[in-house]
């Protein structure tokens, strides 16, 4: 694999200085917002476009295949937790403006939504980059309303300016605490095709990093 270093002077890189997590407080208030937005004892459902589709971690009762419009997949986040550091920050997908994307959809029983909404604002939002909304998805069974996580484009954490070649040095170089950013890239593009999703951009770079790490000596 690939070991060329990512210089943390690229101006495409935000600052780590700037970079802060959520306090515990904040993290509960952006919860219970959302949550003061829900029906009571409504199930929820939770759009997946990207981890979330292959690693949930929480109890569901039905999983559907899913259309959001509007938005689309895109390595539009840096990640300075989860698959990279402040100094070194790594890519995750984001949903961004315009297009669309298709993911799954997941029903959270009306008993499990505090938990389960806990877990994942700790899981998506240690920064607050992305804003949680109640967004209508299109399924097999008809329009379904659930909550979607789209990427803050007025955060330091949206990706701005990144040419092909950084995109991919990046996600060769980048780790954090849940692993390489690689890793990551990989079991998404994988999950996707397992479950019938087609994503021609996710694809063609997907080819380019396996290529890398066959034949290191490639740029």
């Amino acid at each position: 694999m690939k070991t060329t270093a990512v210089s943390t002077n690229n101006p495409c890189t935000p600052n780590p200085g700037t970079f802060r997590r959520l306090t515990d407080a904040e993290r509960q208030a952006s919860v219970e917002a959302f949550m003061r937005s829900l029906q009571p004892h409504q199930d929820l459902w939770v759009f997946g476009y990207g981890s979330l589709v292959w690693r949930p971690n929480f109890h569901y009762l039905e999983r559907r295949s899913a259309l959001l419009k509007g938005y689309h997949r895109s390595l539009c986040l840096w990640s300075r937790i989860n698959r990279g550091t402040p100094e070194r920050p790594g890519l995750v997908f984001g949903l961004d403006n315009g297009g669309s994307c298709r993911g799954m959809i997941y029903r959270v029983g009306s008993n499990d939504i505090p938990e389960t909404l806990d877990e994942l604002w700790k899981r998506e939002m240690p920064s607050a980059a992305y804003i949680p909304r109640h967004l209508p998805c299109q399924t097999p069974h008809g329009q379904t309303p659930a909550l979607v996580f789209v990427v803050d484009r007025k955060k330091d954490g949206y990706v701005r300016n990144l040419n092909h070649a950084q995109l991919v040095d990046i996600i060769h170089n980048a780790h954090g605490t849940y692993g390489p950013c690689i890793e990551y890239v990989l079991e998404t593009a994988q999950a996707l095709t397992d479950h019938g999703i087609h994503d021609a951009r996710l694809n063609a770079l997907v080819r380019q990093l396996r290529n890398d790490a066959a034949d290191p000596t490639q740029t």
